[in-house]
């Protein structure tokens, strides 16, 4: 499909200095998961200055568009400004945003930082804009890094939030941008996480006269399982389901007593062609220890190929694919599309960046993914 011509670029640099020195603000305020009180802040006070009035919960910002019409449909505008704690590798300071050969470094400045000053400038081009045919609300999220309840988990619970929806179905009519960096094309589909807690049961006993059962070797037999099995649904998408074991241990200290409790902890990441209690029915079916889900909150998701937004981005030559990492995407009820500037390999690294140019692409390309859809 041919590209259509942006007639929003040149707005899109008229908005791009504004964007830069607020994410520069936000990479000079360490913001770590639960601790992003300030970057929060920094947000809210960008809006008052705008004369664009917002709402808080905790550190999660939110505002709507001017004309707000409850009787028409809503996208929902998200990207967080939480970050990870910086890793052993930078050689610079991870809280100075400088740019250097057309790339701004900071922590933060490629997840999500660029998405997200880019998606805020979306909003700000509609926000007094009258009769879209959709409503916008804007979220900029807290704990997205590590999926914590008192992000936009939380914030679509509270009453205050809940006012913008249909009273009898909420957000039954919405639909949602999430802005994470995907090179600016289209995630229509993110993998769950489902993270099992295990413990294999067995009975203590003295190694040298080999008593009692050996609960690590019993734990070994169904790690061995699930390192071989296949689950039969392949998603065009996401691929297969996949399983990793990621930690063995046992509360045996002693080297010649058999353990009688062995637990390991196993990853399961899933396409959208399963439920977690499908994928936990033949888990339990196969193996001899005890399954305990630590969490099932971060569920598969996708986005129709014929939803608006996506046909918006292919109107754009935006291409699509699966996506293997989650993101606040995974705890929206309502069909979302992720996308955004900044690649996610770049992700969590060492000395992390984002091209200068991708913030005012990012702008441009939210603005005309939007505009084909609720103008």
């Amino acid at each position: 499909m041919q590209e259509q011509p942006s007639f929003n670029k040149a707005i899109a640099e008229t908005m791009y200095p504004q964007a830069l020195q607020l994410l520069k603000q936000l990479i000079s305020t360490p913001s770590f998961s639960k601790t992003e009180n300030v970057t929060a802040d920094l947000i809210q006070e960008f809006f008052t200055q705008k004369n664009i009035p917002v709402k808080r919960y905790l550190n999660n910002i939110w505002t709507t568009n001017k004309y707000f019409d409850l009787s028409k449909p809503t996208v929902f505008l998200n990207s967080h400004h939480d970050t990870v704690k910086p890793n052993s590798g930078y050689s610079i300071d991870p809280f100075a945003p400088d740019e250097i050969d057309g790339k701004l470094y900071g922590l933060g400045s490629n997840d999500a930082g660029g998405c997200l000053v880019s998606l805020i400038s979306a909003f700000i081009h509609f926000h007094k804009a009258e009769d879209l045919k959709y409503n916008l609300v804007l979220v900029t999220s807290a704990e997205e890094e590590i999926s914590g309840r008192d992000g936009v988990e939380g914030l679509l619970k509270q009453k205050d939030f809940l006012k913008l929806t249909a009273v009898q179905n909420p957000y039954n009519n919405w639909c949602g941008i999430v802005g994470e960096p995907t090179l600016l094309n289209m995630a229509v589909a993110e993998k769950g996480l489902m993270v099992l807690d295990c413990e294999a049961k067995g009975r203590a006993g003295h190694a040298a006269r080999e008593e009692g059962e050996n609960a690590l070797y019993k734990a070994i037999t169904d790690i061995d399982w699930l390192r071989q099995y296949k689950f039969s649904k392949v998603s065009d998408l996401l691929g297969p389901v996949k399983i990793n074991v990621t930690s063995i241990f046992t509360d045996n200290k002693a080297h010649n007593v058999v353990p009688a409790s062995c637990n390991f902890i196993v990853d399961v990441r899933v396409n959208e062609l399963y439920t977690f209690d499908e994928v936990l029915a033949v888990l339990k079916d196969h193996l001899k220890s005890d399954i305990k889900p630590r969490s099932t909150r971060l569920r598969s998701s996708s986005i129709d190929l014929d939803h608006p937004l996506v046909v918006s981005g292919l109107k754009l030559s935006r291409s699509y694919y699966g996506s293997p990492t989650t993101s606040d995407k995974a705890l929206l009820s309502f069909p979302a599309l992720k996308i955004g500037p900044g690649d996610s390999a770049r992700s969590h690294s060492a000395n992390e960046f984002i091209y200068l140019k991708e913030i005012e692409e990012g702008i441009t390309l939210y603005i005309d993914l939007l505009n084909n859809v609720i103008s």
